[in-house]
């Protein structure tokens, strides 16, 4: 037996590697050899011609980081099921100083962004005194952790005053293959924002990796790629509810798995082969900010909302301001409302200058597994309130259905937990 390791060589090296396992019963080693010899960058194109180029391409990989695009555009990024990477989170970072795209670009425009950015920046200060009072610090709690908790729990409350017009980053680790396969459609995507860095992503692949980015693009692919993308991006129900539950899961099938689902215990998935049972299905109403969090687990189908304001404002992020704040939010709601409808835009943009507090009819679809990780995970105390509110909704519906199913979920009543403040990454010593 021998075992290699190999992370020296390029993603398309890599790949081309892998592949002539199915083509030469030489060593590893022999085709490292020569690619030390031929160069990288030159291996493929020696071996590449007249092999199915599509499943090389799933065998090397490449991260990308993406600066400077809106919320919006960052979400339809990761609208992909294979997607694997890491974005600014609204949770934890002060949003105050980044930039804001403003596709309409009118004095009007320009005003309703600067109204939410304005209650945003203007009464931090005042939400975490308030939170000060509300969860005073215990003396036996470090007092930096506490007061990074304090910033924290006042992001989550902000958060929903941030148009999804501001600007993030992100990255996305993904095979060659997903890449163009991703790209390939993002590039008819509704809006002109992410069409255009859908093809600067793929310029720039197509510069450093031309062999598994020079696809051809036969006229009738692409109208069809161009009629789902117009089509179906955006997920509007004709009928929206606060929450329900369906599932293809039958009773006397998941019995014949008693002993695999009571001898689970926490912090451990159920065994995927379970996802042939069936699916699971939940729709219900959720903030943007949170929606943004359950899009995470793509194990699965997450339906992506149009971002629209007749669905009226999170009440959570109303209960907890203070007084005054509360009657300010209030007002400035009703306002941008207005605003927002005089603005001379489709519904795809006008998504720029409405907050990520407004709800949105949401939809998910997974197995059984997928299905109990996401119940399970979302349902700890250190979830986003609103998202965890819709955890525990799904642990009674699948517990009421399915009283044979384990579910290891925390339903303890919210509380705010100083541990928020722990969770950062900080620079070690020396």
């Amino acid at each position: 037996m021998k075992i290699f390791v190999y992370d020296e060589f390029k993603p398309e090296d890599i790949a081309m590697m892998q592949a002539l396992y199915s083509r030469s019963p030489q060593s590893v080693e022999v085709h490292a050899e020569k690619v030390k010899q031929a160069g990288s960058g030159n291996f493929m194109e020696r071996f590449y011609v007249g092999y199915g180029h599509m499943s090389i391409a799933d065998c090397g990989s490449t991260t990308l980081f993406i600066e400077g695009i809106s919320i919006l555009a960052d979400k339809a990024i990761q609208d992909w099921p294979l997607y694997s990477g890491q974005e600014t989170s609204t949770r934890y970072i002060d949003m105050s100083k980044q930039a804001i795209v403003d596709p309409v670009g009118t004095p009007e425009s320009k005003k309703i962004l600067d109204d939410w950015m304005t209650f945003y920046i203007g009464n931090q200060e005042r939400v975490q005194i308030h939170l000060k009072e509300k969860y005073p610090r215990k003396p036996e709690k470090d007092e930096k952790v506490y007061d990074k908790a304090i910033k924290a729990r006042c992001f989550d409350i902000m958060r929903g005053f941030l148009p999804a017009g501001i600007t993030t980053q992100l990255s996305w680790h993904t095979n060659l293959r997903q890449a163009w396969d991703k790209l390939s459609l993002l590039r008819h995507h509704p809006l002109k924002e992410v069409e255009e860095i859908a093809q600067e992503m793929l310029n720039k692949l197509k510069e450093k990796y031309a062999h598994s980015f020079s696809h051809p693009l036969p006229e009738d692919q692409e109208d069809y790629r161009c009629f789902v993308a117009r089509n179906t991006t955006y997920f509007e129900p004709k009928k929206v509810t606060d929450f329900a539950f369906r599932t293809t899961i039958k009773k006397n099938e998941l019995k014949k798995y008693k002993d695999v689902l009571e001898r689970r215990p926490p912090r451990i998935g159920l065994p995927h082969f379970l996802t042939e049972l069936g699916q699971a299905t939940f729709d219900f109403m959720l903030d943007f900010g949170s929606f943004r969090d359950i899009q995470r687990h793509r194990n699965g189908v997450c339906r992506m909302p149009l971002l629209v304001t007749k669905y009226g404002f999170g009440s959570w992020y109303l209960s907890q301001l203070p007084g005054a704040v509360k009657e300010e939010a209030e007002r400035l709601i009703e306002k941008q409302i207005k605003a927002i409808a005089e603005l001379k835009a489709t519904p795809e943009i006008a998504q720029y200058y409405i907050a990520m507090g407004f709800l949105v009819p949401c939809r998910v679809t997974y197995g059984l597994p997928a299905t109990v990780y996401v119940t399970e995970l979302r349902s700890n105390r250190t979830v986003h309130p609103t998202l965890r509110k819709i955890a525990h909704q799904m642990t009674e519906a699948l517990r009421k259905k399915f009283p044979i199913l384990k579910l290891h979920s925390d339903l303890n009543p919210d509380d705010w937990d100083v541990r928020r403040g722990l969770a950062d990454i900080t620079e070690k010593n020396k």
